[in-house]
C-alpha cells in the first residue's frame, strides 16, 4: 500500500497540483491585500466612503454582518479575474511557439515515377482480377 502511495504521489500531475495549490495561496493572499488595500479605500473613497465592512445588520441578539460577505464576493470577482488575465498571458507565452506549424509541400513525382506507378498499378489491379 505504501508502494502504490509512493507511485501516485510521484506522479508529475500530483506534484504539479500540489505546487498550484501552494502558489495559488500565496497569490491569493497578494490579491486580498489588493482588494483590501488599494480597492476597497479607492471604492470607498468615489462612492463617498462607503466601508462593505461595516455594513451589517442587527435584529435582537442576531447580527447579520453583509458587508462581509459582499466584501467576499468582491475579492473572488477580482481575483478570478486576476487568475484569468494570468493564464491568458501564460497561454500566450506558452501556445506562441507550439502554434506555428509548417506546410511542407511534397513535390509532385518526375514523369517516369508517375509512369511507372501507374503500371505497377494497372499490373496489380490485372493480377487481383485473375484470382
Amino acid at each position: 500500500m505504501w508502494k502504490e502511495f509512493k507511485s501516485f504521489a510521484m506522479k508529475g500531475n500530483v506534484l504539479d497540483l500540489a505546487v498550484a495549490v501552494v502558489i495559488g495561496a500565496a497569490f491569493g493572499k497578494i490579491v486580498t491585500s489588493l482588494v483590501n488595500d488599494i480597492i476597497m479605500p479607492l471604492v470607498g473613497l468615489l462612492s463617498g466612503g462607503i466601508n462593505l465592512k461595516g455594513l451589517s445588520f442587527v435584529y435582537g441578539d442576531v447580527n447579520l454582518n453583509y458587508g462581509l460577505f459582499l466584501q467576499s464576493v468582491v475579492d473572488f470577482f477580482i481575483i478570478s479575474f486576476s487568475i484569468f488575465m494570468v493564464v491568458r498571458l501564460i497561454g500566450k507565452f506558452r501556445y506562441k511557439d507550439t502554434v506555428k506549424v509548417e506546410v511542407v509541400e511534397t513535390p509532385a513525382p518526375a514523369p517516369e515515377v508517375a509512369l511507372l506507378t501507374e503500371i505497377r498499378d494497372l499490373l496489380r489491379a490485372d493480377k487481383q482480377g485473375e484470382r
